[in-house]
């Protein structure tokens, strides 16, 4: 029997390795976090447009142009009722002589979204790109007045 220390032949050495496992399912936690939110951020955009709080139009600017569109889907130009034919070549006489005037673009809340594109695609055909979307402010909205 010896007594005395145990003779050990070599100390255990730390281990120098990074374990990268934790690292790795973290990262595609992540991942499959930001592939199944990305889409539901782009999809909550709320597009009530004819209620907002907006700044008040600028008074040096030139007399503006009004391009109406009622419940109906009848367009006005200046609050003159006009046929496709008749709005395209106004907004065409209006393009020739000024350019840079900035068109108000006013739509009945019920008027689809698709029609408000076809009447902007038609002022971009004509050459006025200046267009400005006129709402109603939101205490009128909440106390039942109309901006017509």
């Amino acid at each position: 029997m010896a007594f005395g220390r145990m003779v050990r032949s070599q100390e255990s050495k730390p281990m120098s390795d990074i374990n990268v496992t934790p690292l790795v399912d973290v990262m595609l936690v992540l991942v499959v976090i930001f592939i199944l939110t990305a889409p539901l951020l782009a999809s909550a955009i709320r597009l009530d447009l004819p209620k907002a709080d907006g700044a008040e139009a600028s008074a040096a600017s030139s007399k503006p142009v009004v391009v109406s569109i009622d419940a109906a889907g009848r367009a006005y130009l200046n609050d003159r009722p006009l046929d496709a034919d008749a709005l395209r070549e106004g907004l065409k006489d209006i393009a020739r002589t000024r350019a840079e005037t900035e068109i108000q673009l006013r739509a009945d809340t019920t008027v689809p979204y698709g029609r408000v594109v076809e009447l902007m695609g038609e002022l971009n055909k004509a050459g006025l790109h200046r267009i400005a979307f006129v709402t109603a402010p939101q205490s009128a909205q909440a106390e039942g007045h109309s901006l017509r």
